[in-house]
């Protein structure tokens, strides 16, 4: 028996052995897997396979398919294959938020749909086909890698090697291919991994290993693109420029051969038809969108330039039986060779819209020397499993995140921080995939692989970042959604009001019919914005500025107010033990040994310092019992039958404590910047014990500099009020929120937004100031270090430097600058040339727009907001 090919994506399938098949208009298909078939037949007709019948929604009556995903993930990234204009994004995105309970957001600028919801893969393919284009799961997704699989023969090997990798626990979705000798596997990388992919093929007897091929398909694509447009650029104006010559020669006194009318109808049509076709795909694609009732660009270059090629052809007939008509062929032909140019223009410079995070990928290591039995093994990087013990020799790459075990060297972490300085490491510290070890060599434990590394979460991040979209864009995208019907509208009117109102000529309406069709341009409104996004972006990944969203971005540069903690934010929150103050005769030692007792089971850094403090003092307490911490106060506890008691001014009076004797002393101290505690054994107070925490480095130069840019800053902490504003004093810092307890500081960042400040930023570290983060309008969350997955803050700054934060700021004043240059430059281009190519300089100047000269101006009208956009490349933080 023959064999068949998956509709889908084009595999070779044996009906005798195929395992999903369906039935479409009355035909049997044959495909090579469940999401393939579910595009195809788009969920909604039955398909019989080994695996039992299948209802409607893709799943057997049986219950739930073994190995094949039910839902598809939270948020998933596909590339989209056949957009050509803002309004392909806007018709797509439509069309994904259709089905039930999605979300999705389409960025015609790098090509890739994110979608949110429920809806399998499979149904987000299809309902993007129906759209008339096509989706592709992203391969660069956590849980989808190639395996390189040798020893195939036939298709048999291919169901062998399927099976055995479908059998591995935790692997969704298999697609093998036999011609190129390539598997794409989906797994749940916390139930799989790559080595055991590799082992289950070998296990069968075949030849495997992670392939490289990862990430390098899309650019692939790009590069296919650019050469299609260069090649048919080169047919276009081959045939193009002699057409040019015999229409037009003549104007400018270039000597041009006698023709009959009939014989030159003739060989400009036989000059144009290679262009046309050349330039078919705005045919294909326009009038396909036109039956959809979704027209786009394509649609108004297909009704443009179909129309002066149709009415030519039209002369060339009447032509033969005597007439003497006018041409357009050269219009035609010359609109599509100048649109392919501005196409080619604008794909190679979207391109380099996003080479800062192809650098960041193509930077990663491939393979990786791990031990193994005490044996060195070089082995790919995609089998590095957790715990292995990894191999680093001067001037190689770090390939995965972990902890240095043994030896000593420096690494440069440029390209993940945007720290220049090498930084010295140890048993003990951590390293970061992808960073390029210096000197030393050292051996380190695997922590950190695949889709976990500090590498791929800041590719994840910045591509999802990309994906969203900005609150300026909406503007433009409602524009998008209504421009094309627009432009046809204005098209159709003029053509008419020309023809009939004012009496002209046909061939006059028809030029000022194609011109406005031609003119128009809603690719300039569609790029605008998320270029310039993209570019903002990978500028802050650059410099260790991590953009979760689009929105982040926009709402940074319009803070007003930004709000510190103190704690670990603009202090070390590494605090020591200055000073330790005991009253009513108390000894000191004892003093220590009550609070380090007490403080043994705290975690609060002030306590550490405390028990830190002590066991430098050579006490070494013993166990104590009923501990119990009060939240914002302090901490009791019974020690040595005592019942001992350590915290501030709160837990005193909740306990009803005496301490208002000592208040000078108290007084004194917190004037000094220290967070003084008191210590009280069978409810008398012992001891004062100040803890010191020292400002950060770069403190004050940030708050300084945040004034220079007009922009007020304030300070919450829980300390008391003197200490707070002593600390506060030492930055620069005037507005002080004081004794907050954890919970109530989302609250305090409300009071600030509903006090008629203007946008609030709130500058924490992510965790234990998550509430407040994400209650401010713009949350920041600063020395991330390795973890950069943080769940809340829209910014999120890699290293432990409140400088960042003004970078952060200005990145987003400029990046916003930009995209309000590129809005400009395209709202003004058709609000003036529109009605330019409509004739309405017409009665002023007796000239009208040339149609092909209208095509040069759209061309480059959306190159124009990309070359503006680029020039970003050269901004400095």
């Amino acid at each position: 028996m023959a064999m068949e090919k998956d509709p889908i994506c084009g595999m070779n399938v044996d009906p005798r052995t195929a395992r999903f098949k369906g039935e479409k208009s009355g035909r049997t298909y044959y495909f090579c897997s469940k999401s393939c078939m579910d595009a195809f037949l788009g969920g909604g007709e039955e398909g019989v396979g080994e695996e039992g019948r299948h209802r409607g929604d893709g799943e057997p009556e049986s219950g739930k398919e073994e190995g094949l995903p039910q839902k598809g993930p939270p948020k998933r990234m596909f590339r989209i294959k056949g957009m050509h204009c803002a309004s392909c994004a806007i018709t797509i995105e439509n069309n994904l938020k259709k089905l039930p309970d999605t979300r999705a957001s389409v960025n015609y600028a790098s090509e890739k749909a994110y979608v949110e919801g429920p809806a399998t893969d499979a149904r987000v393919m299809a309902r993007v086909k129906e759209a008339g284009y096509e989706a592709i799961p992203a391969s660069d997704r956590p849980g989808e890698m190639v395996l390189e699989i040798s020893g195939m023969d036939s298709m048999h090997c291919v169901g062998i090697v399927e099976s055995s990798l479908k059998r591995v626990h935790g692997v969704s979705e298999v697609k093998v291919n036999l011609a190129t000798g390539k598997a794409r596997v989906a797994f749940d990388p916390a139930r799989a991994h790559a080595s055991d992919l590799v082992k289950a093929v070998k296990a069968v007897g075949y030849g495997a290993m992670a392939s490289s091929e990862k990430r390098d398909e899309h650019a692939e694509e790009q590069r296919a693109e650019i050469r299609s447009y260069l090649s048919r650029i080169a047919v276009s104006f081959f045939f193009a420029i002699p057409l040019l010559y015999l229409s037009m020669g003549m104007l400018v006194g270039l000597p041009v051969p006698e023709f009959k009318p009939f014989e030159l109808g003739l060989l400009e049509l036989a000059l144009a038809t290679p262009v046309i076709v050349a330039g078919r795909g705005f045919y294909t694609r326009g009038f396909k969108s036109l039956a959809n009732l979704t027209p786009n660009m394509d649609s108004l270059v297909a009704i443009g330039t179909g129309a002066a090629y149709v009415y030519s052809v039209y002369g060339v007939v009447s032509a033969y039986y005597g007439a003497s008509p006018e041409y357009y062929f050269e219009v035609s032909a010359l609109l599509i060779a100048f649109i392919l140019l501005g196409k080619y223009l604008e794909s190679a410079a979207k391109g380099r819209t996003s080479e800062a995070i192809k650098k960041l990928i193509g930077r990663q290591a491939k393979t990786a020397t791990v031990v193994h039995h005490g044996v060195e093994t070089e082995i790919p990087i995609e089998e590095v499993a957790i715990g292995d013990i990894v191999i680093v020799k001067p001037g190689q790459k770090i390939p995965v995140d972990g902890t240095v075990t043994e030896g000593r060297s420096t690494v440069d972490e440029s390209m993940i921080t945007g720290e220049s300085v090498p930084v010295g490491k140890g048993p003990g510290d951590a390293v970061i995939g992808a960073t390029m070890n210096k000197t030393g060599a050292f051996r380190f434990k695997a922590e950190k692989i695949g889709a976990d590394t500090m590498l791929a979460q800041i590719v994840r991040m910045v591509e999802e970042a990309q994906g969203s979209k900005a609150p300026i864009q909406a503007l433009a995208d409602r524009v998008s959604a209504y421009f094309v019907p627009a432009v046809v509208g204005i098209a159709l009117v003029s053509f008419l009001a020309w023809l009939f109102l004012a009496g002209k000529p046909f061939p006059f309406a028809l030029t000022i019919f194609i011109s406005v069709l031609i003119i128009a341009c809603p690719c300039a409104l569609g790029l605008a914005t998320p270029t310039a996004v993209m570019m903002g972006t990978e500028k802050g990944a650059e410099n260790g500025i991590l953009i979760k969203t689009a929105e982040a971005l926009q709402m940074a540069g319009s803070v007003g107010t930004v709000v510190f903690d103190k704690t670990g934010t603009l202090t070390k929150g590494e605090p020591s033990v200055p000073d330790v103050a005991t009253v009513a005769g108390g000894e000191e030692n004892d003093a220590l040994d009550y609070a380090a007792a007490i403080e043994k089971n705290s975690e609060h850094p002030l306590g550490e310092a405390i028990v830190r403090f002590a066991a430098e003092k050579g006490i070494r307490p013993e166990a104590v019992n009923e501990f119990s911490s009060i939240t914002g106060k302090g901490i009791k506890a019974f020690y040595r039958n005592k019942l001992v008691h350590l915290g501030n001014r709160a837990l005193m009076d909740s306990e009803g404590i005496p301490y208002r004797a000592y208040e000078d002393k108290t007084s004194g101290l917190e004037g000094e910047g220290k967070t003084v505690m008191f210590l009280a054994v069978d409810r008398k107070v012992i001891s004062l014990i100040a803890v010191a925490d020292t400002l950060k480095e770069h403190s004050k130069e940030a708050v300084a500099e945040l004034g220079r840019l007009g922009i007020e800053t304030a300070m919450i902490t829980g300390d008391n009020e003197r200490t707070a504003k002593a600390i506060a004093s030492q930055v620069g810092i005037k507005t002080v929120l004081a004794q907050v307890l954890p919970g109530e500081k989302a609250e305090k960042v409300k009071s600030l937004q509903e006090g008629g400040k203007r946008k609030v930023a709130m500058v924490g570290d992510g965790i234990n100031d998550a509430p407040a983060l994400t209650q401010a309008d713009v949350g920041i969350a600063i020395g991330s270090g390795t973890d950069v997955a943080i769940e809340s803050g829209g910014i999120v700054l890699v290293k432990d430097d409140l400088r960042d934060v003004v970078k952060a700021i200005r990145l987003s004043k400029y990046t916003m600058g930009k995209i309000r240059q590129n809005l400009f430059w395209a709202f003004f281009y058709n609000l003036i040339g529109i009605p330019v190519a409509a004739g309405a300089l017409f009665p002023f100047t007796g000239g009208l727009l040339n149609p092909v000269v209208a095509g040069a101006a759209m061309a480059f009208s959306s190159v124009s907001v990309v070359t503006n956009t680029l020039t970003m490349k050269g901004f400095k933080l």
